[in-house]
Order: C-alpha cells, then structure tokens, then sequence
C-alpha cells in the first residue's frame, strides 16, 4: 500500500518513453479547435483531418504529462488525474502479493534445505550458488503464477483507465492472441526477477556469513535486505523497462497491422539507440525506493517468523507437546 505510488511513478516514466503506436488515434487541441490525428509511422505525425504530414517525428505533438523526473511525476499525476491515481492498480497488486510471497519464500526455504541436505553441508556453511539456485527456481514458480495479474496491474498503472476498459482490453488480447498472450512480458520478467533473486539471496546469505549472523536480529536482517535488494534492482532495471513496455500493449495490439518484433533484446537495443543508457535505466530513483525499504521489511518479519516459530516449537518438544 505505500510502496504503490513509487511503483506507478516507475512505470510512467519507464511507458512515456515508448512511441505512439502506428494507426492509433488520439485527440489533439490547440486551443482553438480539436483535431482528431492518427500515427502513420509510429511518432503520431498523421493529421486525421486534412490527410498531410506534419513536423518530422511528431515533434509538433507534445504528450500530455510527460514527466521530467520522479518528483515532476507525483505532482503531475496528483494535479492531473487525482491523488487516487497514485494508487491505480492497488486491487491487482495486493490479489497477487499474497500468493506470490508465500509460494516464493516457501520454496525458497524447501529448496535450500533440500540442496544443503543433499550437499551434507549445514546452512551456515553452504556454498554460495545454493542460496543463488534456490532463489531463482522460487522466483519461477512465483512469477509464473502471478504473470497475468502482473500485466494487468502494469497498464493499470501505465495511464488512468477504469476496470471496464481493462476488462475489455483483456477480452480483446484473449480473443485476437489467445489465452496465453495472457503471459505478455513474463520473458523480461523472469530475465528480470531470476538474476534478481540469484543476486539478493546471494549477496543477503554472504552478508549474514561475514558477519557471523546465524541467528540475525531485526535490525541487521532490515540493513543486509535493503543492500542486498538496492544493488539488485540497479543491475536488473532494463529488463524491467523491457517488461513494462512488453505489458502496456495490453489494449493496442489489435491495432498493430504490422506484426512488430518485441523480444527483449531487440527492445532493448532500440532503447539504447534512441536514448542511451539512460533509457534502459529509466525509473531507477522510485525502482530503488520501492525496493529497497521493500525486500528490508520482508527478509526481516521472514526472519523474525522463522526464529518465533522455531523456538516456540522447541519449547512445545520440551514440554513433551511435539
């Protein structure tokens, strides 16, 4: 619930860089008189009404809200759409988050004790690719489940739209693409969350080692997770632009009469030509605000649930209750 304004932020200013699709309308107004205008090449530089071309790249044509930063972005979406638009994509958001955490963690945990136990090697002493391997098999089953919630959440974010037209947006891809276009953007995702979770449990478990942690506290388990998740969500941010781009077509790929090719790294590459590194690292500042505190608050009450729970079922063992 806090956290979901940094994310919409993130995904605006990750989605104003994507081009206009070609054959999409859109309404433009000078202020004397209304022009209804179509793409012709993908910069929304066709004139509906008079059929000519104007300025070169669309360049006569500014986008309403573009956003020169994170704080320029709150305060537009506040100004222009309401304080609640801040919170677009909350329902999605906490239908998944539930789930998703538990299967995640859950797997984590059974996946390590599974490799340890197989290695013959105590969890303080693991190698370092087992935490990385038991992280990444937990972040597929999760991000797998969640995949369609995740697409719908991400365009629900990308610009104000009611649950009516998200509802028809999805009818519209299942019946053009089929039920599996449902999955729109879990390839970036998983090139995303997999080296995420190899990174994070890596770095936290390496981090708990060094600091002879066998038993963390609460604050410690806070420092190490938001380190751990800082560094983490700085290397993996382009495959996150590449996954919001991929979901926010979600409604517009009826319209795309020229099949266009979306892979990830043809996406990419597209954005470093035309913008630099700094297009593929778009949205970093609320990303990191996001995840950080985030990934802090979960590895510390995970910790703290472990620890509770072990000792109040030593205590039971004891009492002769187990």
């Amino acid at each position: 619930l806090n956290v979901t304004p940094l994310d919409v932020v993130k995904i605006r200013l990750q989605a104003q860089q994507k081009q206009f699709v070609k054959n999409k309308c859109f309404l433009y107004c000078n202020g004397l008189m209304e022009h209804m205008c179509y793409c012709l090449n993908g910069n929304g530089n066709g004139n509906g009404h008079n059929m000519h071309s104007m300025a070169s790249g669309g360049q006569w044509y500014k986008r309403p809200g573009h956003f020169n930063g994170t704080f320029d972005a709150f305060i537009k979406i506040a100004r222009n759409e309401g304080i609640t638009s801040l919170w677009s994509g909350l329902p999605p958001t906490l239908v998944m988050a539930v789930p998703a955490t538990m299967l995640y963690f859950t797997a984590y945990d059974q996946m390590r004790g599974m490799l340890c136990a197989r290695m013959e090697v105590q969890p303080a002493l693991q190698p370092i690719w087992i935490p990385a391997m038991s992280g990444a098999t937990a972040r597929v089953f999760s991000a797998t489940l969640i995949s369609p919630l995740e697409m719908v959440r991400t365009k629900m974010q990308s610009k104000r739209l009611s649950y009516f037209e998200i509802g028809q947006a999805v009818r519209s891809l299942v019946n053009t693409r089929g039920v599996l276009s449902l999955y729109t953007g879990l390839g970036p995702t998983l090139l995303r969350d997999v080296p995420f979770s190899c990174i994070y449990w890596s770095m936290y478990e390496l981090l708990k080692r060094q600091c002879k942690q066998t038993e963390p506290t609460f604050m410690f388990s806070f420092a190490a997770g938001a380190t751990a998740g800082t560094i983490s969500a700085v290397v993996t941010l382009p495959f996150d632009v590449v996954k919001t781009h991929k979901q926010i077509e979600l409604g517009e790929m009826e319209i795309m009469k020229e099949r266009q090719s979306t892979s990830t790294f043809t996406i990419m590459r597209d954005l470093y030509q035309s913008r630099g590194v700094k297009g593929l690292f778009s949205g970093i500042v609320p990303r990191i605000s996001k995840v950080a505190p985030a990934c802090a608050v979960m590895i510390s009450i995970y910790e703290f649930g472990k620890k509770f729970f072990r000792q109040k079922n030593a205590a039971r063992r004891s009492a002769g209750v187990l």
